[in-house]
């Protein structure tokens, strides 16, 4: 089968469009021919092997896994004999190491059912940036309805799906975004866009109940300024901290350690890759609440250009290749 790979870690022209063997289906796995994967920051991650400490995990010379993806949007081939809920033909989405490829192996516990009301280059943008977006509005922020909701990031793959999903729970969201994504920005649902280029929304002239910053490079201090004096901070993502770390220690870290001295609940997170949130984003697109955003589609072959186009700047929305 075709697939993008790698045998070591590095820039973009270390991926490989080539041939490779068929995944072998284990009695607990699901095998879904893929139709699109996502392409987001975790995927140049995992291709630079930055920050990093991640490749105590990841394998510290070369990738363990060498297919690269992870989001994906398919049909069921073929499954285990202990599988149960899933049947070849059903159309799926979920998560599975090597989705830039035919054919990709997925546990179960990673897949739900495709949303009916969507295409499967959509159904690909949701997983992994969609449970980031759920988890950092329901479980690290507690949303409550009426609160007021500033994303940083508003206008990227998960800033577009925390401002829907802050707006299904009742939220007032305002989303910060560039000058060129405003109008996107507003149309997803935000009751407010902040073009940052032209207003310093962090200067302490306003406040909100909770922040979400899904680009993580403001300074702590910084974003203090702009949350109530009970209110919530979210870091998402860790870019501008550097090759060892990239930041991820100053939201999980940091953050909860100056929480301590000030009235604020000051954090990140890691977001967890669970079949029930899945399921509840499935439910919160099926009602027609949280819908992704598309920037661009590649064709596999030029999932290389895919990831160079996230290089290069901000998306609007998430970035997918077709298979």
């Amino acid at each position: 089968m075709k697939a993008i790979v790698q045998d070591r870690y590095g820039p973009v022209d270390v991926l490989e469009f080539r041939d490779i063997e068929e995944p072998v289906v284990g009695e607990d796995d699901v095998l879904v021919r893929v139709r699109a994967a996502g392409c987001g920051p975790d995927v140049w991650h995992l291709m630079t092997g930055q920050p990093y400490f991640a490749r105590l995990v990841l394998g510290f010379r070369r990738p363990k896994v060498g297919v690269r993806g992870r989001d994906l949007a398919g049909t069921v081939q073929a499954v285990g004999s202990s599988v149960e809920g899933f049947r070849p033909g059903d159309e799926v989405m979920g998560i599975a190491e090597g989705s830039f490829a035919e054919l990709a192996v997925a546990s179960p516990g990673k897949l739900v059912l495709k949303p009916a009301r969507l295409t499967f280059e959509q159904a690909a943008a949701v997983p992994i940036s969609g449970l980031t977006a759920l988890q950092a509005i329901r479980d690290e922020a507690r949303v409550q309805p009426g609160q007021s909701v500033l994303v940083i990031g508003a206008a990227g793959g998960v800033g577009t799906l925390t401002v829907q999903v802050a707006k299904a729970f009742g939220a007032v969201v305002t989303g910060v975004c560039s000058t060129s994504k405003v109008d996107l920005v507003r149309s997803i649902g935000a009751d407010e866009v902040i073009d940052y280029t032209h207003e310093a929304f962090a200067d302490g002239s306003r406040r909100w109940d909770v922040i979400v910053d899904t680009a993580g490079r403001r300074p702590l201090s910084e974003l203090r300024r702009a949350l109530t004096r009970k209110g919530t901070l979210v870091v998402v993502g860790g870019d501008g901290g550097g090759s060892w770390t990239g930041g991820f220690f100053r939201g999980p870290i940091r953050g909860p350690l100056l929480s301590l001295f000030v009235g604020q609940r000051l954090g990140g997170f890691v977001s967890k890759e669970k079949r029930e949130d899945l399921q509840a984003l499935r439910e919160l697109i099926e009602a027609g609440k949280v819908t992704p955003v598309i920037d661009r589609t590649y064709p596999l072959i030029e999932a290389p250009e895919a990831i160079r186009y996230l290089e290069r700047g901000h998306p609007g929305g998430k970035v997918v290749v077709t298979v």
